[in-house]
């Protein structure tokens, strides 16, 4: 490795690092702000873990950064309400129990006179609603304002209409081969005379402007077609007759799906790709996919284990879609500083990565599970439910619900995301996801 490859990948783990650092701030940012807003006292405000490099106070808030950049917090006073005698400290012999009352104490450990009307769980729970998602949605609005950003800047690497090549004969595409043989026939784009550069503009007579039409048309046609192209700046006519052969099947967005296979017409050549900046309208829908893709692969975590341990501890390979973390997303940073492409193409890589990474802050957070942002959502939910309730059958308030009780279940959980990411972390080491 050159002096150079890897002076670029160290400043591509920097701005991968700078960009996470902003993102964790951003996302603390809405908690801060809405806290405030609605007169919840906080005494810090922190970016990363560990020992404090920086810190300053400004009113009753200490600002500062830590030496782990690997997340963030800010403290609020009387995240739990007391315990049923009115307490806040107390101890017992329980380990369970324990945990509840340590939970409880922290919660009030800056407590100063005049806090009293400044605690969070003091604030009805649809203001400790938006206390708590207002995190995860700076995440989102940051994802969102990246991706429709650069998308409609910049683009997309997008299949056009434009020939780049044309096969000389027909192979099935489930075969693993692209040399022909002589007992295979000639493919309909060589003997109608397609070329390389030739831009198809119709199909039987109707305009195509874009590969997915195309695509589509060529593969519901077995038979006579008439194609009309752009060459050197006029007008041809091709007649062409296309065959059957087994293709790549596609789902309903249009994607190749892997491995799979069905018979459909076939013309035989390779579309050219370019980059193609999107309408806000098309940026949107991409947006939205993306976000499906997300969610479906947070509910496709726990099936990952398996091929995650493989690929760490075995000799597995490690899969395309595998979940990566901060140290393999940075190693992706740093590799795209490394790609043989223009800056801007560079740039346009580092600004998805990290609108990637904000999408997935928000959907993990949003899991309705302590010590996440989610389980706090879901605590203020439930507390509203059974105060309206209680409304509903005139029966005594219930008073807040005190999550505090499901400290225990949170240190669970916790548990198992930092078994899961310490997995993660040995596999971004030993087999990371690479893009070159």
């Amino acid at each position: 490795m050159s002096l150079t490859t890897i002076l670029l990948t160290i400043l591509g783990i920097v701005i991968f690092a700078v960009g996470l650092l902003f993102s964790i701030a951003w996302h603390e940012l809405g908690h801060l702000s809405t806290a405030k807003l609605f007169g919840i006292r906080v005494p810090q405000y922190m970016v990363g873990f560990g020992p404090t490099l920086w810190s300053r106070k400004k009113g009753d808030t200490e600002y500062g950064i830590k030496a782990i950049p690997a997340g963030g917090y800010i403290r609020m006073i009387g995240m739990f309400p007391p315990g049923a005698d009115g307490r806040i400290e107390a101890r017992s012999t329980s380990p369970w129990r324990g945990m509840i009352e340590d939970a409880r104490s922290a919660a009030y450990e800056e407590l100063e006179p005049g806090d009293e009307t400044r605690l969070f769980y003091t604030r009805k729970p649809w203001k400790r609603v938006i206390v708590m998602f207002a995190g995860p949605f700076m995440n989102l609005v940051l994802a969102v304002v990246i991706f429709i950003g650069v998308a409609m800047s910049f683009g997309f690497q997008t299949q056009t209409t434009e020939v780049a090549g044309v096969q000389k004969c027909v192979i099935s595409q489930s075969e693993d081969r692209d040399t022909c043989k002589k007992s295979d026939p000639v493919s309909p784009a060589q003997a109608a005379g397609l070329q390389k550069g030739d831009r198809i503009v119709a199909f039987d007579g109707q305009p195509i402007d874009d590969w997915a039409t195309l695509s589509d048309r060529i593969r519901g046609t077995i038979g006579p077609a008439t194609l009309t192209v752009q060459r050197d700046g006029q007008e041809v006519t091709l007649h062409a007759v296309l065959r059957e052969n087994a293709v790549t099947k596609k789902d309903s967005n249009g994607e190749v799906v892997p491995d799979q296979y069905i018979k459909a017409g076939y013309l035989g050549f390779a579309a050219q790709t370019e980059i193609v900046p999107l309408t806000f309208g098309e940026s949107v829908v991409r947006m939205g996919d993306m976000l499906e893709n997300g969610v479906d692969s947070i509910i496709a975590l726990p099936s990952k284990i398996p091929d995650l341990w493989d690929a760490a501890f075995g000799d597995g390979q490690r899969a395309d879609d595998s979940p990566v973390g901060v140290v393999g997303a940075a190693r992706i940073g740093g590799e795209v500083m490394t790609l043989d492409v223009p800056a801007q193409n560079q740039m346009a890589m580092m600004l998805f990565l990290l609108a990637g990474f904000n999408l997935s802050l928000f959907l993990f957070n949003m899991l309705p599970l302590l010590p996440l942002d989610g389980g706090h959502i879901a605590g203020a939910l439930w507390e509203a439910v059974r105060r309206n309730l209680a409304k509903v059958f005139r029966r005594p308030d219930p008073g807040p619900f005190d999550v505090a009780k499901l400290m225990p279940v949170a240190y669970v959980v916790a548990g198992v995301f930092i078994c899961f990411t310490l997995l993660v972390l040995v596999a971004d080491i030993v087999n990371p996801v690479k893009i070159s």
